[in-house]
């Protein structure tokens, strides 16, 4: 069976539109979209056939973007579940807990991995951790959930340039991420500076500061005040480090650390 097959196996085929019976047609078919009902009604004097036909196209591509979401939800359960070690006593009772089936059902009503495979896999991995472990309270988890919300990819390929790289400066950062050389004047260059901002502003990131034997920030010596006028800091800057928070760390530990298989399967 080809994909085409499967794929039309999944999503009701919609017809084509006929006298104007193509919009209730749709609704009979899929039995999904109660409120098209109405829709389609007012239309009914108002809409052409190449209306209608219009009309079912952006159903079809709805109810197909419904079924795709659902099977991504499906897989990323049975990820977890194949990762987790049900023969733990204190893991069976932490999945069944309010607690926990709180978190799922966060991250699959908000679903941040639609943006992406790499999205999906960290919530997998967030979730499984979470699981598994109780290095970070249940709030913590849900904050990181926000956080794949709301941070890109490219955020995160940051976060992982900087995990046991303190000091990494964002000129080493750019360079770590594998991209090309751009002008400061280049919006990418602007890109740059306001991903380091959000990053920043979040409290994942902080510039890199000493610390002293029991873990507190050692005071910078004040700089030389220089002339009038304010100098502009590189967007890819070699003088100022940045390290991971400690939130930021236990992000990584959660999000970007995958659990061996405790069951190998086969996907169907």
């Amino acid at each position: 069976m080809n994909d085409d097959d499967d794929k039309s196996g999944s999503v009701p085929q919609i017809p084509a539109s006929k006298r104007g019976k193509a919009g209730r047609a749709v609704l009979n078919t899929l039995g999904a979209v109660p409120f098209a009902g109405g829709l389609f009604s007012a239309a009914a004097g108002y809409w052409g056939e190449q209306e209608e036909q219009k009309a079912n196209e952006f159903l079809r591509s709805w109810i197909e973007m419904v079924h795709d979401e659902i099977r991504e939800k499906e897989q990323t359960i049975v990820e977890i579940m194949s990762r987790v070690d049900m023969h733990n006593e204190e893991i069976g009772k932490r999945i069944t807990s309010e607690s926990f089936q709180s978190l799922l059902k966060k991250s699959f009503r908000e679903w941040p991995a639609a943006e992406s495979e790499t999205k999906r896999q960290l919530l997998r991995n967030l979730l499984s951790n979470a699981a598994s472990s109780r290095v970070s309270s249940d709030d913590v988890v849900r904050l990181f959930i926000d956080w794949l919300s709301t941070y890109s990819p490219f955020h995160f390929e940051v976060i992982a340039a900087i995990y046991n790289s303190d000091g990494i400066s964002r000129g080493e950062i750019w360079e770590k991420v594998g991209r090309e050389s751009v002008p400061e004047s280049s919006a990418d260059a602007d890109l740059f500076k306001l991903l380091i901002r959000d990053l920043s502003m979040g409290s994942i990131i902080r510039q890199h500061r000493e610390t002293d034997y029991k873990g507190n920030f050692i005071k910078k010596a004040p700089k030389k005040r220089g002339g009038p006028g304010t100098a502009t800091v590189s967007a890819f800057d070699r003088e100022e480090g940045y390290e991971l928070t400690a939130l930021g760390q236990q992000f990584v530990h959660y999000a970007m650390s995958e659990l061996s298989l405790k069951i190998n399967y086969r996907p169907e």
